[in-house]
């Protein structure tokens, strides 16, 4: 094949990942993402490059850039990620990623924390995909958190504190491959299975195909997630 025929392969190729992507995007469910937008405790604000939830009061210094699942509107895991902000004072900055697919982003973390340059103890997380790509970034930031994901690189040397955070009925990243995974992770890595809890849990942006069948509410499903981040730096 001559260079012409591979160059046209090539631009096929980039052309059929940006279709793709840009179809079938999961939207956020409007009333969930319109409670935090009317949470007084919240003060929500699209950045262009993310957004960002930080409590009204200042906060506690501490934050989390969470990049969401492969094809998930970013605004879809506000509500979930609520609790977190509201009770506990950490800012929350919800990546939007080039193309709906944080796993082929290529921007650096500081590309989200500068977005609060306040905040001085930064976790990277993220959703599915996300969580795949938060992996790889893990060595810039000062904590790891896995949503209903796993590590696909090895992270046991980063030194970063890391948190696992899965559910009971996730069909996708099932309990089976979490534990498949889990020598990627430091041997201290803390594990939490919401029971109940399915990969669509952590957002809010409808059922979600393969998935298992969640019999959680997403009023405990909130408070388990915020529960859980409690502690986040260990």
């Amino acid at each position: 094949m001559g260079a012409r025929g591979l160059g046209a392969l090539v631009v096929a190729g980039v052309v059929g990942i940006v279709v793709w992507s840009q179809v079938g995007v999961m939207s956020a469910e409007p009333g969930p993402w319109q409670a935090v937008r009317d949470d007084p405790a919240i003060r929500v604000s699209d950045e262009g490059s993310g957004i960002v939830l930080a409590p009204a009061d200042g906060g506690s210094g501490a934050g989390l850039v969470f990049l969401p699942g492969a094809k998930v509107e970013a605004a879809a895991y506000a509500a979930k990620l609520s609790g977190a902000v509201a009770d506990d004072g950490l800012t929350v900055v919800i990546a939007k990623p080039w193309l709906n697919l944080a796993f082929f982003d290529p921007r650096p973390l500081s590309t989200f924390t500068d977005l609060a340059p306040d905040v001085t103890r930064w976790a990277v997380g993220g959703h599915s995909l996300g969580g795949v790509r938060a992996c790889q970034l893990a060595t810039d930031a000062d904590a790891l958190v896995l949503f209903a994901s796993y590590c696909a690189n090895d992270v046991t040397s980063s030194g970063v504190p890391v948190l696992s955070i899965s559910g009971s009925e996730d069909g996708l990243s099932t309990p089976q491959k979490i534990a498949a995974a889990k020598s990627e992770l430091p041997a201290d890595a803390r594990f939490v299975e919401i029971s109940g809890a399915s990969h669509a849990s952590f957002g809010d942006y409808g059922p979600q195909a393969g998935d298992g069948t969640p019999t959680i509410s997403d009023a405990e499903m909130t408070a388990d997630l915020t529960a859980a981040l409690a502690d986040l730096f260990g």
